[in-house]
């Protein structure tokens, strides 16, 4: 069973234009990493605040992503455009 993992996060003012190129150049990489089954971005310009909802055959799948990305210095490059590291929660679909 997939797991579903969202980062919110708020985004510095007058950062989200270069932000979106930065993305654009990494989520191909995120998408193709082991275990990643999707990644949608969503952002409310009203309030700059960024979410990721991703899809991932496992917790443990994701959590080797993060340390890969930690390690690798895209980690850092993301949060130089974030007012804060980002939120991570882990979600269960639920079949009702």
């Amino acid at each position: 069973m997939s797991i579903w993992v969202t980062l919110e996060m708020g985004v510095k003012a007058g950062a989200y234009e270069s932000l979106s190129v930065f993305l654009n150049e990494k989520l191909p990489a995120v998408r193709s990493f082991e275990g990643a089954m999707s990644v949608s971005v969503l952002f409310d310009d009203q309030t700059n605040r960024l979410l990721l909802l991703e899809e991932w055959k496992s917790k443990p799948h994701h959590q080797a992503y993060i340390a890969a990305i930690s390690t690798n210095g895209v980690m850092e490059q993301l949060l130089a455009f974030m007012t804060g590291a980002p939120e991570v929660k882990y979600f269960q679909r639920v079949m009702i």
